[in-house]
């Protein structure tokens, strides 16, 4: 996505979360839900102004990382400006196109991790970026691409697994979108807690999907032995009327979770639902 309402994870050399820019993997990207989302990210308070003669390309790039945390997307672009007229850099690109993100100018963003790309050819967050921008415009095709080229660079990145996943689910690839998913969640347990559900369910097109998402979460996280978000899952795949509720019996994914006294609960909210 406070910040909008993301799916997807965004990269600021990493960021790890697109309102906390650091140099680790944004925790699906995330993306917006749309270009015209419910909740709008708007430019935070104004900073006092950099001073450019006095300040280093790093010093005015970590200016532009503070405003960026701020919100103050404009600011932080400016500072990467200036920084960049000292020592440019791809990283300096890729924060400044995910500032132009975080504004929803999609064509200034894209360009900027082109560029990005162009000075660092291994840059694998920036190719996950552009993944993002693929997803939105729901080019899934090429944001598979994307994302595939950013996992051949950096193969142990959850969040990249976790935007794969769900490009897939968009394209209705059910089993891989579950493989990728499953992936991102086996190297980074938390991924889905900072991923907003809320968000991935405002950002698939018809409840038949957002159903089938929170099963397949319920079953990634039984598989982990984590029966309680599990539970809270699949609770949330019945209110949203998921049809294939009832595979829940004989789908091994859920063996374990059977076992727990909770499930009988849970699983007797069914019993309105038509067959």
């Amino acid at each position: 996505m406070s910040h909008l309402m993301w799916s997807m994870c965004v990269a600021a050399a990493s960021l790890s979360a697109l309102s906390q820019p650091t140099n680790q993997q944004f925790q699906s990207q995330s993306i917006p839900t749309s270009q015209a989302p419910s909740t709008v990210l708007v430019q935070g308070p104004q900073l006092p102004a950099p001073t450019f003669a006095d300040s280093s390309a790093h010093e005015l790039e970590t200016a532009g990382d503070e405003a960026r945390s701020k919100k103050a997307f404009n600011d932080a672009i400016e500072y990467y400006h200036m920084a960049m007229r000292k020592a440019d850099s791809a990283e300096l690109h890729n924060k400044m196109g995910i500032a132009y993100l975080q504004l929803l100018q999609l064509k200034v963003a894209e360009n900027e991790f082109n560029h990005a790309i162009k000075k660092k050819r291994d840059y694998a967050e920036a190719y996950n970026n552009l993944g993002v921008i693929s997803y939105m415009h729901k080019k899934y095709g090429k944001a598979i691409s994307d994302y595939e080229k950013a996992l051949k660079l950096n193969a142990d990145s959850a969040p990249f697994h976790s935007n794969l996943g769900m490009a897939y689910f968009e394209k209705k690839e059910f089993d891989k979108a579950t493989a990728e998913l499953f992936r991102a969640m086996e190297l980074d347990p938390q991924i889905f807690e900072r991923q907003s559900q809320a968000g991935v369910a405002a950002r698939m097109a018809s409840p038949e999907d957002r159903a089938r998402y929170s099963y397949t979460l319920a079953r990634i996280f039984a598989q982990h032995g984590l029966y309680e978000r599990s539970l809270e899952y699949l609770k949330k795949a019945i209110e949203e009327g998921y049809a294939k509720i009832n595979d829940v019996y004989n789908d091994e994914g859920f063996a374990g979770l059977r076992k727990d006294p909770r499930f009988a609960t849970v699983m007797a909210k069914t019993e309105s639902l038509p067959n």
